[in-house]
């Protein structure tokens, strides 16, 4: 039944009858209710009975944010015997919360709290009041994530060594290279169920990737592959093997791409040792006279405010909150903010450059069928100085439902051109580009002057400048992923401006100085020795490569050293 819906599923959504879809849908989502159990439909109980601490228990860790970082580190930190309160934003949802309708997901997900954007980067021309697409629930961005699971080269880790001086950056090493995260990285492949490692097969190719194989092989490149996937090609702890319903970034309704919403946080769950208390905003953290952080101050789902006290406090809640709530606790002790005596805390904030190539062919290629990202050319993933700029990007598919393919061909298109190209959907082919963009002190978040959210926090603005570095690899990047199109046959190719950006980091980059970064090579703040940041933040510089794997492989690092800390009583 599940899989017989999924292919159905798949069939009608390329249908251009809006009647006909939306009957489906409805269908669909009853149908799914239905299947829980049925077959391989195992997933984890998202109603285990969890352990509730008391506010004044200052023993704890307390973890603000609940994905890739947050999770990870509540799920790793539990397993070892140790109390941990995790405070996140958003509500839990379940699986069959989940609807094969990237708006409405996009609307169940997102935070829409308010934010502001300056600079003359272009998502923030175009996209002013959503430079960054953030979610705002239980597993984070988990949820959202298309699962694309690489390990970074081991030249990004060294960026400044490897590209020299980039005027007007500020690109650096970092405090840490590739061998240090291999045994993590490992762990974190296991954990998560990366396709092509730990003997778990690759996905099926889908006719995208063929498009792309085939364009790639024609140009000579000889990386191309259907990539490696935090989604199951066969049934795995307790998930589903991928169902190919190609709606894997609202939401994966089937269980099979990790994520920390049912994963990570279940588990933790049920150790006895984690508390999960969701729909609570934390609003800053608090310290002792000596400067040693004792809590953290939140509204609960009551809209009371609420104090946990802690023994360790960890910030994992993306790079735009992470760096909003340090900033946000400013106090006498720390009037900069927390952990900011480098004066880097929401700066060199990066996002990836980022672009879209649809090439439109003669005959139907239904992109639509399959995982959203379904293969990879990884020959331009390297820095090549002969290219004109630093640091190196991936071309890999990229398929959309329709509405989402309209919304974001042409922003604000019209006219007879425009909807040509739009009723063209199921004769495209999409390639996406992912690359390296270049840290720069003023791309920063910082706390605006007079609007405040529903909580009286001030609200983040956003500044967003495109560095010249990034604006070339964007051009060579489109050239050769038009260009793939073509000689695979597309008769014609668009290029698309970039979205905003889910990749958020940077803004509380790890260092060996405390004068030029926010925390150490363990995630530790380098001014409070028992707070810590695991999330994209802590990130030096960027990479080439989607960063969720890394981050996890950070965060399970991160809770070693933190559960050694304890035990010691350093901390």
């Amino acid at each position: 039944m599940h899989r017989l819906c999924a292919i159905v599923h798949s069939e009608v959504t390329a249908c251009t009858s809006v009647l006909v879809r939306a009957q489906f849908h409805y269908l669909y989502s009853l149908a799914s209710e239905c299947m829980t159990g049925e077959g391989d439909m195992t997933t984890y109980d998202d109603d285990v009975a969890a352990v509730n601490f008391d506010h004044n228990d200052d023993s704890v860790v307390v973890i603000i944010g609940s994905g890739a970082g947050g999770g990870t580190v509540a799920h790793e930190l539990s397993e070892k015997g140790i109390s941990v309160v995790v405070i996140e934003a958003g509500p839990r949802l379940k699986l069959t919360d989940f609807v094969n309708d990237e708006y409405d997901a996009y609307d169940m997900f997102t935070w829409t709290d308010k934010r502001t954007s300056t600079g003359n980067g272009e998502i923030a021309r175009k996209w002013a009041d959503s430079p960054s697409w953030v979610c705002k629930l239980v597993g984070g961005s988990t949820v959202h994530w298309a699962g694309l699971a690489l390990r970074w080269n081991d030249e990004e880790f060294r960026a400044r060594s490897t590209y020299g001086e980039v005027p007007g950056t500020s690109v650096t090493n970092w405090p840490l290279n590739l061998s240090d995260l291999e045994p993590y990285y490992a762990k974190a492949e296991d954990k998560m169920g990366v396709t092509g490692t730990n003997g778990i097969p690759h996905l099926p190719e889908t006719n995208n990737f063929k498009i792309l194989n085939l364009g790639a092989r024609r140009l000579g490149y000889e990386k191309v592959n259907t990539s490696y996937m935090a989604i199951n090609s066969e049934p795995r702890d307790g998930r589903n093997a991928c169902d190919q319903i190609g709606f894997c970034m609202a939401g994966c309704r089937s269980g099979a791409k990790w994520s920390t919403l049912y994963s990570e946080i279940p588990k933790a769950e049920a150790t006895g040792n984690m508390e999960l208390r969701a729909n609570s905003m934390a609003l800053r953290v608090e310290h002792d006279p000596s400067g040693k952080v004792t809590g953290v101050v939140y509204v609960d789902e009551d809209g009371n405010q609420q104090l946990q006290k802690a023994r360790v406090v960890v910030v994992a809640c993306n790079a735009i909150e992470s760096s909003r709530i340090l900033l946000n606790s400013a106090s006498n002790v720390y009037p900069d903010g927390l952990s900011n005596s480098s004066g880097m805390v929401g700066k060199n904030w990066t996002r990836h450059m980022t672009g879209y190539a649809y090439g439109i062919f003669d005959k139907p290629v239904n992109y639509h069928r399959g995982t959203n990202a379904s293969g990879l050319v990884q020959d331009e993933w390297h820095h090549d100085d002969d290219r004109g700029f630093a640091g190196g990007y991936l071309m890999g598919t990229i398929s959309l439902g329709l509405p989402y393919y309209a919304a974001f061909l042409r922003p604000g298109g019209w006219g007879r051109e425009f909807s040509q190209d739009v009723e063209a959907y199921n004769f495209v082919s999409g390639i996406f580009i992912n690359g390296e963009d270049m840290p720069i002190e003023s791309n920063a978040i910082t706390l605006h002057d007079t609007e405040r959210d529903q909580f009286g926090m001030p609200v983040p603005n956003i500044n967003v400048d495109d560095h010249p570095n990034d604006v070339a690899m964007r051009n060579h990047s489109l050239k050769r992923s038009s260009e793939i199109l073509l000689a695979a046959g597309a008769k014609r190719v668009l290029e698309c401006p970039p979205m905003p950006g889910s990749h958020n980091m940077g803004t509380c980059r790890m260092s060996d100085s405390e004068s030029d970064g926010v925390v150490n090579k363990w995630g530790q703040s380098h001014d409070i020795p028992n707070l810590f940041i695991a999330d994209g933040s802590i990130f030096s510089t960027a990479g080439g490569c989607n960063p969720t794997l890394t981050i996890v492989t950070l965060a399970i690092r991160e809770a070693e050293y933190i559960a050694e800390q304890m035990r010691t009583s350093t901390i």
